[in-house]
């Protein structure tokens, strides 16, 4: 059974750091690229990063460029996002997302809120 389980989410002040980790499981981890994605309320989801599934090539949105950083480790079947000088524009549910290209086989996590907010 695929599981991508996302955690670290939280309520954190503005200008404040959080980890989010994405866990997976039921499939070939190191042969998928992942993403994480963002929803705010009210707004599409929209890609935040991604990484390839050596890990040596990643992505960002503009928007987090600088403050943001994923990395995963294939080892432990674990996808990071690093979230640093957070703002409250960041508030949304983070979602991770695992893509095989070649066979167009996509899953996605159930999410994770991040509020950042005084």
């Amino acid at each position: 059974q695929v599981q991508l389980v996302e955690s670290g989410g939280g309520l954190v002040q503005p200008g404040g750091s959080l980890r989010l980790s994405c866990a997976a499981s039921g499939f070939t981890f190191s042969r998928y690229a992942m993403s994480w994605y963002r929803q705010a309320a009210g707004k599409e989801r929209e890609l935040v990063a991604s990484i390839s599934s050596p890990g040596s090539s990643t992505n960002y949105a503009d928007s987090v460029k600088g403050r943001f950083t994923i990395s995963r480790d294939n080892a432990k079947n674990t996808v990071y996002l690093q979230m640093n000088s957070l703002k409250p524009e960041d508030t949304a549910v983070y979602y991770c997302k695992a893509d095989s290209w070649i066979y167009d086989i996509h899953y996605w996590g159930k999410g994770t809120l991040v509020t950042v907010s005084l």
